[in-house]
């Protein structure tokens, strides 16, 4: 009996380096196509000095010519020197790596995460992630990390805690516990575009606070759920190779050696506990140094506060607040100091050479994430100088203009462009220029107030944070997945990682959306004084 063959196609999976030249390749092809068509937009701006609208035109830059390729070899090295995610990383993995070398992330993590719930652990890595927006993009260079190790420690899948605080960083990025950087971008363009409809209007830095502490803990519970019930199992089981089990088996042939044994570890854990104290005091001295500096008009305080703004806000979330710009450095040098004061206590470093050895051993495998930075450095460089990002929001904010819509139906309308625009233009305020100037006033005609149309904003830029590579910050998310994938063979690419984001990205937008019509229906207050109903 002749049996037949099937060919088997073998399936071919690129590795995201080579998927993000592949993308590089097709901006440079996609420019040139709708420069071709003259794809272009005009929209209203409002003028800052003059409170008026103005016209703007914007077409696509056409990058497939000389110019296009000259800009391209030319400023690959500018564009890469000055991609934050880059300097965010690298800074928060020198305190991340010295913490995690010397011994203090595992002790810690052992003796008091480990005995929690594994369902909390998650609640806890979400809801981190969520809250870090006070803190511009900081979250994706600590959280993550931090998910993956706490998540390794406690015996589970590293890639199920690299993917709880990337979820809860992207798609809760309209929500805090505190007034923070992205209130303080949004907050004026909001305010430009009330007083379009009412002269005086005036929007409250503390308007959304209320909603935004509520949704943080509401969106940090569902996300727990998600992961937990669902993308638990698109990960897998993590199982501990025989190797690293063998290490971790303990034989014992005598009586004597049992008592030696016993006598180790109790010496051990008498080192741990004394490095936890000298960790734990260290902490505390380096906060209380911090918080000093975060204090105006005391001697040598406000070291970080920029003191020629106006407002205490403004002085810590400004933009040209020393705090924002340098707290992924403090909370390094905490993590570097505690480490250190650790490894002192508990004689796990005993001269510069372990701290390096350390450090070294935990950096081994970041390369791969440098290169894949490089190459989406150059990527959203590109696309932004295309103007495709500019010209599709402006499009969207024209689709609001055009279609007469009110109440329930201009929320959803507004929520839909603002998600669709994201997953080209991932700046916040880049967005809220542009989509204001007609959102703002025609929801203020709807008797919608401008503080509540600031949040549908907030909640319909989360919804697609995380779905999109032109999110800068994205690249940490693929580069940490690669990093602690057990099959080194088969890379997880850029498509197989928002595959694994996929559920979460659909049920909170779901909830996103009901959030926000919950909260309208209800007329609830968003903030002190403040409700979404003029």
């Amino acid at each position: 009996m002749n049996r037949k063959k099937k060919l088997k196609l073998k399936k071919f999976k690129l590795h995201p380096a080579t998927t993000i030249i592949l993308l590089i390749l097709f901006t440079f092809v996609l420019s040139g196509i709708l420069s071709l068509f003259e794809a272009q937009v005009t929209y209203s701006q409002i003028n800052e000095n003059t409170g008026t609208l103005e016209r703007i035109l914007i077409s696509v830059e056409n990058l497939f010519n000389y110019d296009g390729f000259k800009y391209f070899i030319s400023n690959a090295t500018r564009n890469f020197a000055s991609f934050t995610s880059l300097s965010m990383l690298l800074v928060s993995l020198l305190g991340v790596g010295i913490a995690e070398a010397s011994g203090l992330l595992d002790t810690v993590i052992r003796k008091k995460l480990v005995k929690l719930d594994g369902w909390v652990l998650t609640f806890l890595v979400v809801f981190l992630g969520t809250i870090s927006s006070l803190i511009n993009d900081v979250g994706y260079a600590i959280i993550i990390p931090l998910g993956a190790l706490i998540f390794l420690y406690k015996g589970r899948s590293p890639i199920l805690g690299i993917i709880a605080a990337f979820c809860g960083v992207a798609f809760g990025n309209g929500a805090s516990i505190f007034v923070g950087s992205l209130d303080i971008s949004l907050i004026p363009h909001t305010q430009l575009a009330a007083r379009l409809i009412d002269s005086g209007y005036h929007v409250a830095l503390s308007s959304n606070l209320i909603i935004m502490i509520f949704s943080s803990i509401i969106m940090s519970i569902i996300g727990t759920i998600i992961i937990e019930k669902i993308i638990v199992h698109k990960v897998g089981t993590y199982k501990i190779t025989a190797e690293l089990r063998k290490t971790q088996e303990i034989k014992i042939i005598s009586k004597e050696l049992a008592e030696d044994y016993e006598q180790s570890k109790i010496s051990k854990e008498k080192r741990e506990d004394r490095g936890l104290r000298f960790a734990l005091i260290t902490s505390i001295v380096v906060i209380l140094l911090f918080i000093y500096m975060l204090i105006p008009n005391l001697p040598g305080s406000g070291l970080l506060l920029d003191m020629n703004a106006n407002t205490y806000v403004d002085q810590l979330f400004g933009e040209n607040s020393y705090f924002q710009d340098g707290f992924t450095f403090m909370v390094a040098l905490l993590f570097l100091l505690a480490g250190l004061a650790y490894g002192i206590g508990a004689k796990t470093i005993k001269s510069d050479n372990d701290v390096m050895r350390g450090y070294k051993k935990y950096m081994n495998d970041i390369g791969e994430i440098i290169v894949l930075i490089f190459l989406a450095s150059q990527l959203i460089a590109l696309f932004n100088m295309t103007n495709i990002g500019v010209v599709i929001t402006g499009w969207g904010a024209n689709l609001i203009s055009e279609l007469n819509f009110s109440g329930i139906p201009l929320i959803l309308l507004v929520m839909i462009v603002v998600a669709i625009s994201n997953l080209f233009q991932t700046s916040p305020e880049a967005k809220w220029i542009i989509i204001s100037p007609v959102a703002v006033p025609l929801l203020m005609q709807s008797n919608i107030s401008p503080e509540f149309a600031q949040f549908i904003f907030r909640a319909a830029d989360s919804m697609t944070k995380g779905m999109t590579i032109f999110l800068p910050s994205f690249i940490i998310f693929i580069g940490y997945l690669n990093m602690y994938n057990p099959n080194k063979k088969e890379p997880i690419g850029i498509f197989k990682a928002i595959r694994y984001v996929t559920p979460y990205f659909a049920i909170i937008s779901v909830a996103w959306i009901l959030l926000i019509l919950f909260w309208y229906l209800t007329n609830l207050p968003i903030g002190p004084g403040v409700f979404p109903i003029l």
